[in-house]
């Protein structure tokens, strides 16, 4: 198994070829996945898409985007690094495969070259979280991971290893990212035993880790207002205080599994701005109607930092505040951006 730092520029034709940097250096690599094996009718994925990840080339995101995206990174980080750092993005899927997945992969590399914040390897397979392989890593981040994206079903062992692995990266200092789907991953199906929306939890202490589970979602493009709950986080300086809005596929959690109780919550669905009809979607409705969108949270001597959106090419390119955004969090998670993350509130002295 080897891990690669996917080059964003460096995309040739529709899809075509990406330049890829292993252990032997950078060399042309032709992406061979094909289409997904065929699935029962009610598990089917939608069909494939010109580029990007439900492409025949999965792991190499539309040129056009990455067009797109170059010019909108951020110039320069929020912190100095305290160290070299690496990230590894792991965007392997057991359920829905988001296209958005190879873009959202070339945005944390090239946001770690130019800014110098960090460098990136890419894997789409699980068997890159072992102990071993993590040792040279500062943070793993999950790229709309979905399903039981750490599992081998045929090796409950290598399942269980995997599991340990990553438990044991972030509560030893590490840290750990979320973008979209990273929590539509280890819960059961639309009801669980308990009759909740959104199923059982399948790993409780991931669960509780990542800070909640899918249970539905407002369809892209649902627009929102974004509000901004804790303005005085180093995470959220860009948005100056300021609500703004935006388009995306907008998830709402399995009503146990999301509390403030468990997260520091830095941006949320401003829900008095939706529409009646938007809100007669969501069936049935959280009661408390809070609908977070990002939060951090500390997790042993580790950093967990999650952001709900991303669903969609355009969170990556459409709004260049979303990337710096999407920078101060990395950079919480690394442990170089220090932050306020206690779980319930909303504002105060910095934490770790």
């Amino acid at each position: 198994m080897k891990t690669r730092e996917l080059v964003a520029p460096l995309v040739a034709g529709a899809c075509g070829l990406a330049l890829i940097a292993g252990s032997s250096g950078i060399q042309a690599h032709q992406a061979t996945a094909g289409a997904p094996a065929a699935q029962p009718a009610a598990q089917q994925q939608p069909p494939l898409d010109a580029c990007g990840g439900r492409s025949a080339q999965p792991e190499v995101p539309c040129p056009n985007d990455v067009t797109r995206m170059l010019a909108a990174l951020p110039a320069k980080a929020p912190a100095t690094p305290l160290k070299p750092r690496k990230i590894l993005v792991l965007a392997k899927v057991a359920g829905f495969a988001h296209s958005s997945r190879p873009l959202a992969a070339a945005t944390i590399t090239e946001i770690g070259k130019k800014t110098g914040a960090w460098t990136t390897d890419v894997s789409y397979d699980a068997a890159a979280i072992t102990a071993e392989n993590l040792k040279q890593y500062d943070a793993v981040l999950l790229d709309s991971t979905t399903g039981v994206f750490l599992d081998d079903p045929n090796d409950a062992a290598a399942t269980a290893a995997r599991h340990k692995a990553l438990l044991d990266f972030v509560r030893s200092g590490k840290g750990l990212v979320g973008i979209h789907a990273a929590s539509d991953a280890y819960h059961g199906g639309n009801r669980g035993a308990g009759g909740q929306p959104g199923g059982d939890p399948l790993w409780p202490e991931f669960n509780k880790m990542i800070g909640g589970y899918f249970k539905s979602h407002w369809n892209w493009p649902t627009p929102i207002t974004v509000k901004i709950d804790d303005p005085s986080s180093p995470i959220n300086a860009t948005f100056k205080g300021k609500s703004f809005n935006i388009n995306d596929e907008v998830y709402t959690y399995n009503q146990d599994s999301f509390s403030r109780s468990n997260v520091h919550v830095l941006t949320s669905v401003d829900y008095s701005m939706m529409s009646d009809s938007d809100k007669r979607k969501e069936n049935p409705q959280r009661t408390d109607h809070d609908y977070a969108l990002c939060w951090i949270r500390p997790e042993g001597q580790g950093r967990v930092f999650y952001e709900a959106l991303g669903h969609h090419e355009s969170i990556y390119y459409d709004n260049p505040q979303m990337l710096e955004h999407l920078l101060a969090g990395i950079q919480y998670a690394l442990g170089d951006l220090k932050a306020d993350d206690r779980p319930g509130q909303a504002s105060g002295k910095t934490g770790k």
